[in-house]
């Protein structure tokens, strides 16, 4: 008697915690936010270019970069998401801050190693974020606008459209998505040729 109800209760139990809590759940996320559940996609001419809360990279100097991700070989890979996991004293981290360090300041000329946010040297946690500082972005601007051949309040008017700030004013810090910057800057493009092409 014991061994079925038991046998019932894990049929029961497994209908409802593996099979209807979450259909309902996902259904339930769809109905109520439908751009989050399907990924926070960012569409451009009707093709899928990336996602809101995932980071890619940008090796050009015409585009804002992001910070460094561990995930994967070449960085930002969702399917292998993680951080480097090396302590403060390690140093084979010490010797990529480094790196990145010198790698900046070759990039970007005129800006010092004591410039340069942290966020620029150091992966995320998850080696997915998509944001960097308003610091960070703001310290690539004249790079980016010397490369589009931009005036520089043009490149900072782009950040602060593309700044998040904090929710509600205080909780969190601002940053700036860089998938959604660089292609704002790639639109300016695309107005501007659009415009120019009108008698």
């Amino acid at each position: 008697m014991r061994l079925w109800i038991a046998i019932r209760m894990t049929i029961v139990l497994t209908l409802i915690t593996g099979i209807i809590y979450p259909i309902a759940m996902v259904a339930l996320g769809h109905l109520m936010f439908p751009r989050g559940a399907n990924g926070s996609l960012i569409m451009r001419d009707g093709q899928v270019v990336g996602s809101e809360l995932v980071g890619q990279n940008f090796s050009s100097p015409g585009y804002f970069q992001p910070r460094p991700s561990a995930a994967g070989d070449k960085g930002y890979d969702a399917s292998n998401s993680s951080g480097s996991n090396l302590g403060p004293t390690n140093k084979a981290l010490i010797d990529a801050a480094k790196q990145r360090l010198k790698d900046i300041v070759e990039k970007n000329p005129g800006i010092r190693a004591d410039q340069i946010p942290i966020d620029m040297v150091t992966a995320s946690g998850s080696g997915l974020d998509p944001e960097i500082s308003v610091a960070a972005a703001q310290m690539q601007a004249p790079r980016v606008a010397k490369a589009r051949g931009l005036g520089a309040e043009v490149v900072q008017h782009v950040i602060e459209d593309h700044t998040r700030h904090r929710w509600a004013g205080i909780l969190g810090e601002p940053g700036v998505n860089v998938l959604e910057v660089n292609l704002a800057l790639d639109n300016l493009k695309t107005e501007h040729v659009a415009s120019d092409s009108h008698p």
